[in-house]
């Protein structure tokens, strides 16, 4: 099956570093099994008739099926029909792996979808993403992207030789392709990809031209290094589910005179252009869709956690509590109603694509830099001190004192051992290093919260919201005006 497909294609040659040593069996190694293993079962959903149909489309009538990320959507069924592939990954792994290759995946399709329009780019775009896409939906392939350049100094930009010569640029052109060298931070999923969406971030000037890419380059790329961060993978699965199977791993890539063939290179010189591909609405609406999708799944995660917690130990009658518990089915009821306005609202663009409404997306993607900070917040509160009671491991029911452990950790509504799995998964959630990665990433992964408040502003269309107060002022004004002639 093509699970079993995807992990043997690893073994390639990438360069995978981790503790200060290069992986040579990524498959086989502990700090990515656990993660591999889910993986794996989420490609053979592919090829199992209880889900193919859930998860994937057959594109061309073919009897292959193929992920609904890679669905282009005409209509409002088939934009719900990516939602549904969406929704299922996400709900199989609780929300906790975000890039499982469909925000990728869905941003390279919505460039393809959007070929002709971005030809006036580059009129080579349209044949190379074209032969991309069908590539990477009829092979399986594992996307992911990686657009944040290195911290160094953010006071200082590209005039300063320190950062231009680490920020990802062209070093050299050649007829097979551009040699880049650089580094590009943050790279969800990086061990395991198959390919990298690379692309310039910042609003570079017309000068930097030899920073200005947007490029797709094979995890297995001679002079290519993957640097991992510490792994939270744990092997004790009974006393960490969550760090055992759902451990995305986070990495700088350095790039060392990375030679990317041209039919890789989608632009190259000119950073207006590359912003221009950056901002396309057609992409952006539907990877941006994807983050929300799995967002609901997470939101719905934690606040069973917390609902389990307060029954266990029966603090769901007091009165803040409940408020607290209300709370968290806002949250959810809140990103369902965006997600669902987003489709219902959505549109024919001028690509042809049914696009979900991106205001309603974008507003989504800023509230929940706040909602899932706020529902740890919530979980902690419920179960207070009980989360640093729980016994290092579960085998302790099992040993001398299991007795004891019966009678003292025994919960209101459940066993001692239910309640300790319980408590020991939540700690998972909001304590380990696993849970305070997951917090961060929530914050910062759509980017600058601040800014994206700032350009939900910016973009909106705000004469629809101030029109009708002027006119009521003006409307006011005559009203006035006519009723001092009246009574003299």
């Amino acid at each position: 099956m093509r699970g079993d497909q995807f992990l043997h294609s690893l073994n390639d040659g990438r360069s995978v570093w981790l503790e200060g040593k290069k992986i040579t069996e990524l498959p086989k190694h502990p700090a990515f099994t656990g993660t591999l293993e889910t993986i794996r079962g989420l490609f053979n959903q592919l090829d199992e008739p209880a889900t193919r149909e859930i998860v994937g489309f057959q594109p061309n009538h073919s009897d292959r099926f193929s992920h609904s990320s890679f669905l282009v959507p005409r209509s409002l069924e088939d934009l719900q029909r990516r939602s549904a592939s969406f929704a299922y990954w996400s709900k199989s792994t609780f929300g906790m792996m975000s890039r499982l290759s469909d925000y990728a995946r869905s941003m390279v399709t919505g460039w393809y979808a959007a070929r002709h329009q971005l030809s006036r780019l580059d009129p080579d775009f349209d044949k190379k993403i074209s032969t991309y896409y069908e590539q990477a939906r009829d092979n399986d392939l594992f996307l992911t992207t990686a657009i944040i350049d290195p911290q160094i100094d953010r006071s200082q930009g590209l005039d300063d030789a320190r950062i231009a010569e680490r920020f990802l640029h062209v070093v050299k052109e050649t007829s097979e392709g551009i040699i880049v060298r650089g580094a590009k931070m943050i790279a969800t999923g990086a061990p395991y990809t198959h390919d990298f969406i690379i692309s310039s971030f910042l609003k570079f000037e017309s000068r930097n031209k030899k920073h200005a890419h947007v490029l797709i380059v094979p995890a297995n790329s001679p002079g290519l290094h993957i640097v991992c961060r510490e792994s939270f993978a744990d092997a004790r699965g009974q006393d960490h589910i969550l760090s055992a199977n759902y451990e995305e791993m986070d990495a700088v890539l350095f790039l060392d005179d990375v030679l990317v063939p041209w039919e890789r290179v989608l632009l190259y010189g000119d950073p207006a252009k590359v912003l221009a591909l950056r901002e396309n609405k057609t992409a952006n609406a539907l990877a941006f869709h994807q983050n929300v999708v799995r967002y609901v799944a997470k939101l719905e995660f934690i606040t069973g956690i917390t609902f389990a917690v307060a029954d266990a130990i029966k603090v769901d009658g007091f009165l803040h509590v409940q408020e607290k518990l209300g709370e968290l089915l806002t949250q959810i009821d809140v990103m369902k109603g965006l997600i669902l306005a987003s489709e219902i609202e959505g549109q024919i663009d001028e690509s042809g694509v049914y696009a979900p409404k991106l205001s309603y997306i974008d507003s989504a993607r800023n509230i929940g830099t706040k909602y899932y900070p706020r529902a740890i917040e919530i979980l902690q509160q419920v179960g207070g001190g009980g989360f640093v009671q729980t016994p290092s491991s579960m085998e302790d029911f099992y040993g001398p004192i299991s007795k004891q452990m019966h009678l003292y950790f025994e919960g209101s509504s459940v066993s001692a051992e239910k309640k300790v799995q319980l408590f020991k998964l939540a700690w998972d959630l909001l304590g380990s290093p696993f849970g305070s990665r997951h917090e961060l990433y929530e914050r910062f992964y759509a980017g600058d919260p601040v800014r994206a408040y700032a350009n939900q502003y910016l973009n909106r269309d705000k004469e629809l919201l101030t029109d009708p107060i002027w006119k009521l002022l003006k409307e006011a004004s005559m009203r006035g005006v006519s009723s001092l002639h009246s009574n003299p």
